[in-house]
């Protein structure tokens, strides 16, 4: 796994797994990072090895979640914006939590919000044109004074890790002008002042998504920015960034970024970085990730679409098709895979929840195979909250915990049939392999598979628990195993090497 700093405390490294820790609708009033904290112990011995954390910096609110973020120097540690702590916590509760979970083997990823500032502490007037919501490089109007919410001066934390007050020379857009009460984007002028021309292409120049926009241009902000990146990896032990709406933000800023926090001086050399590009094309994120000049990871939003395909389409996908057109297929080096996040579930921007049915199957394709660094969502280990909940995934948790213990070694696919495909891990020195097959038909899958003339009498069972019985290999190491409908099922040989984590199910 390229930069993916995971000095296990546990010796050896083992199979890498990420997890979002958190979904939007976690309660409010400051006890996420005691989740955290209390949870590290479980989550390692399940076989998380990273976490991606929500945005540590104050937002606007006390309920803010960070995406509207007004102080990337305050972690929960100033009376700004109505009280010390944000939503998840106190700064002292972040660095416990974050060093809790590094002692159990478990690094932690700093959600970075440098798309745009929100919550501003004044207003300020400057000239500005009118753009199309549609076509932000079209003009509307004149341009003209508008008074807009672009002065930041931090009143609570004053010049504490950074002397730096934002005006509007710092922005780029604003969607609200306070003297005409006109909600629409206008675009600041200013000496060679545009939008990032680097940017996704929708609606024009996709640089405006929301709030005080930033100019990642302007020296003093880029200057900033990069001060702050190697500030809060060394002050909380983090190892590394997800990157909020990169398709927002100018990319060669990212990439200079990225540079920059893996190349100073008590920087971190292999701090891991990942983007949300959130796009549909393959060929657009290929494109973003060779085009940054360093390594640097995307989500596999095509990937998550196709599984989202697959769980409406149920026995009428062909499963042998789920990796195609997928940033996995083209750059396995460089895809985080997930099956849901905090956009994609029920009730959020980008809404896209794949089926309770399907979810199982989703998983065992991102955690017992070789490509690709998986992430686990929060709402599919322990459920999500809000008005429309969901349940969790039924035995996630032992899915993830097959990773760690027997998804190593050689892969062989057995990818013969639309509704029922299998693949074989050899297993290597440390660890036993298994057998993998996921079925979405509707009748029980089954599926003959050489697992090698060594395991001969063997006997074999479903470490899930889901599909009764034993299976024997045969003399020349084949044996034929199965799976329930729509679900899947994990072969190993029943006294294989840490297999009694499982015996509860047996």
């Amino acid at each position: 796994m390229a930069h993916h700093a995971n000095e296990d405390a546990r010796g050896k490294p083992g199979n890498y797994t990420m997890m979002q820790y958190f979904e939007w609708y976690c309660p409010s009033g400051g006890v996420h990072w005691k989740k955290y904290e209390d949870d590290a112990e479980h989550l390692a011995d399940i076989g998380i090895t990273a976490a991606w954390l929500p945005p540590p910096t104050k937002g606007s609110s006390p309920e803010g979640t960070g995406y509207d973020i007004y102080d990337i120097w305050d972690l929960g540690e100033f009376d700004q914006k109505g009280g010390k702590p944000t939503k998840w916590g106190s700064k002292e509760d972040l660095l416990r939590a974050i060093k809790k979970a590094k002692d159990n083997g478990i690094i932690s990823y700093i959600d970075a919000v440098l798309n745009h500032k929100a919550g501003a502490d004044d207003k300020e007037e400057f000239l500005a044109t009118m753009v199309d919501q549609n076509d932000r490089n079209k003009e509307v109007g004149e341009m003209h004074n508008i008074e807009a919410w672009t002065k930041f001066t931090f009143p609570g934390r004053g010049d504490t890790y950074s002397p730096m007050k934002w005006n509007y020379n710092h922005f780029t857009g604003v969607d609200y002008d306070a003297k005409t009460e006109t909600k629409a984007i206008f675009k600041i002028q200013g000496d060679g002042k545009t939008w990032a021309k680097d940017v996704d292409d929708e609606n024009g120049s996709y640089d405006y998504l929301m709030f005080s926009d930033i100019d990642h241009a302007h020296p003093e902000v880029e200057k900033e920015l990069f001060k702050w990146g190697d500030w809060i990896l060394k002050e909380t032990g983090a190892y590394g960034f997800r990157f909020d709406a990169v398709k927002h933000i100018s990319q060669n800023f990212i990439g200079e970024f990225v540079k920059h926090v893996r190349s100073s001086e008590g920087g971190k050399a292999k701090a891991f970085c990942v983007g949300e590009f959130w796009h549909d094309s393959v060929d657009a994120l290929v494109e973003y990730v060779e085009g940054l000049g360093t390594q640097f990871s995307c989500f596999d939003s095509c990937l998550q679409d196709n599984f989202h395909t697959a769980g409406e389409q149920r026995e009428n996908y062909d499963l042998r098709q789920i990796f195609d057109n997928t940033l996995v297929q083209r750059r396995p080096i460089d895809a985080v895979t997930l099956v849901d996040n905090h956009d994609t579930q029920v009730g959020q921007s980008l809404q896209r929840w794949v089926s309770s049915a399907f979810k199982p199957l989703a998983y065992a394709l991102i955690l017992l195979r070789v490509d690709g660094y998986p992430c686990v969502f929060y709402g599919d280990l322990y459920g999500t909250a809000g008005d429309n909940p969901q349940k969790p995934v039924s035995q996630l948790d032992d899915i993830i915990r097959a990773r760690k213990l027997f998804a190593y070694g050689e892969l062989n696919d057995y990818w013969d049939h639309p509704n029922c495909v299998a693949w074989l891990r050899k297993g290597d020195e440390e660890h036993d392999g298994c057998v993998v097959v996921i079925c979405n038909g509707k009748e029980d899958g089954s599926k003959k598979v050489a697992v090698g003339k060594e395991h001969a009498g063997e006997k074999w069972t479903d470490v899930m628990g889901w599909h009764q019985g034993e299976v024997t290999i045969d003399e020349e190491g084949w044996a034929e195993f199965f799976s329930p409908p729509e679900s899947i099922s994990i072969w190993t040989k029943e006294d294989a090497r840490g297999r009694e984590e499982f015996k509860k199910k047996d």
